[in-house]
């Protein structure tokens, strides 16, 4: 036995980790760590102290969703990019805990695409099995993160938002940043815009659909959040649709509202007055439009990272600069890491591999190979990644990823998905009306998932209670 001494100069010996972010991705780090604790055994004594911080008002990160855009009630930069109708657009079968299945979570089967509430539900559900909420501290935003080389120790300035009182420096040997990158978007400029009289709002402070019923729209992008832009104002009732590329159309065949035109060029106000615009696109044809709906993407951006630790770029499936796609090789010697911070099509899986990974790593586990062998390591990634040529060489790269992290991290269960999302390319190709209607079987029960009684395109109610009301279990 220790004594009560002995105790604490253990624990004061012990390494220390902060953890940012309270996401999925800082939620899986905190799950496996505490998973491994209750398993036991020798690595529990290498686990370091935890801090966790979250400057929203609960966990789940992207998935909360807040009415309020630009800053919130302290001032901080709204964090969240959800609106009301938000639905996955790939099949939850896709992004499935293989240790906590959906169908264990809501105790029956349900449809294969899930609205924001549900999924939000889904990962709570998960992470209260370890009773992880205490783990967390909220309402405290990072808002500075240096590192010493000489001491080998983080400088994390914390400012308490309910207080409105900037902590004491805290000291940590290792960070885990879980931030997330769809919270700062990209927004591009075009000429006239500041002319233009009617509404312009990229995605991320877009919170509901129904505006633009009657509205003439015009969608500015090629990514699957320009297509979810398309689709949702139709849905809900804009009368005409414009899907505005830089390379290539969206391609999809679209209902007879909507059409697809190259850059858009220039825009300007109308004759007449009122709201009403005109956009003019790269083919030189002009069309009247009554708003600009920013489908453009995020960029990269942790403002509170000191320069030499932060990742800056787009947004790639494997970010250069990270070994693995975690350890960050620019700065920290090691001791920061990311995770989540990838352009994605596996999302919960993966972060979760990727959490295992590092909680191995932080623990003793998995060592790491000199600085050139992990420089070399990423290099075939990154050219992998700059040769794609489809969505399918895409999903094959992050199948190879996700999978080779989750054997060397003994994750101990299968996540290869491809076979998924190849069906869920093909839907979307049939028909991308209906692809959300569609029924995918769980790698993990086996079993095909329930039919939606009402069609994504009539489902106006997006709430948990008329989710798993619209389900039927067979």
């Amino acid at each position: 036995l220790f004594s009560e001494k002995d105790k604490e100069k253990m624990q004061a010996a012990k390494r220390s980790l902060c953890v940012i972010g309270a996401g999925p991705s800082g939620m899986s780090v905190l799950y496996h760590l505490e998973k491994l604790r209750l398993q036991g055994g020798r690595a529990v004594g290498e686990m370091p102290q935890v801090a966790c911080f979250e400057k929203q008002n609960d966990w789940s990160g992207l998935w909360n969703y807040t009415w309020r855009t630009g800053t919130d009630e302290y001032g901080e930069t709204v964090h969240g990019s959800m609106y009301r109708s938000l639905w996955s657009n790939n099949p939850k079968e896709t992004i499935e805990y293989p240790d906590y299945t959906f169908e264990q979570h809501f105790g029956r089967k349900t449809p294969s695409f899930l609205p924001r509430e549900a999924i939000r539900d889904y990962l709570s559900g998960r992470w209260n099995q370890y009773n992880l909420k205490p783990k967390v501290t909220l309402l405290h935003s990072v808002q500075s993160v240096t590192f010493d080389p000489a001491k080998e120790k983080f400088s994390v300035l914390v400012k308490d938002l309910e207080q409105n009182r900037v902590l004491d420096p805290k000291e940590f040997d290792y960070v885990v940043n879980c931030s997330g990158h769809f919270s700062n978007p990209n927004v591009p400029y075009f000429k006239g815009i500041e002319r233009f009289p009617g509404r312009v709002v990229h995605t991320h402070d877009l919170r509901s659909w129904r505006e633009f019923a009657g509205k003439r729209v015009l969608v500015v992008g090629s990514s699957y959040s320009a297509e979810d832009s398309v689709l949702q104002s139709v849905k809900f009732g804009a009368s005409r649709v414009i899907s505005s590329y830089r390379t290539n159309p969206l391609g999809f065949r679209w209902p007879e509202s909507v059409s697809e035109r190259p850059l858009v060029t220039e825009v300007g106000p109308s004759d007449g007055g009122g709201t009403e615009g005109w956009a003019r696109f790269a083919d030189g044809s002009v069309e009247k439009i009554d708003c600009i709906i920013l489908a453009t993407g995020y960029l990269h951006h942790y403002p509170y990272l000191a320069e030499q630790l932060r990742l800056r770029g787009p947004n790639l499936l494997y970010p250069a600069g990270l070994y693995k796609g975690i350890i960050w090789l620019a700065g920290g010697n090691n001791r920061l890491m990311y995770v989540g911070a990838q352009n994605q099509f596996y999302s919960f899986p993966m972060f979760d591999a990727q959490a295992l990974w590092t909680v191995r790593y932080l623990t003793g586990g998995i060592q790491l190979p000199s600085s050139a062998e992990m420089d070399a390591d990423t290099k075939p990634w990154l050219e992998r990644e700059a040769a794609l040529k489809s969505h399918q060489e895409a999903v094959d790269l992050q199948t190879d990823y996700t999978v080779g992290l989750a054997k060397q991290a003994n994750y101990g269960f299968d996540l290869d998905a491809s076979q998924l999302f190849y069906k869920w390319f093909d839907s979307r190709d049939e028909d991308i009306t209906t692809y959300r209607d569609g029924q995918y079987v769980s790698k993990f029960t086996g079993k095909l998932a329930a039919p939606p009684t009402t069609p994504f395109m009539s489902a106006m109610d997006d709430s948990l209670s008329t989710f798993l009301a619209n389900g039927k279990d067979e």
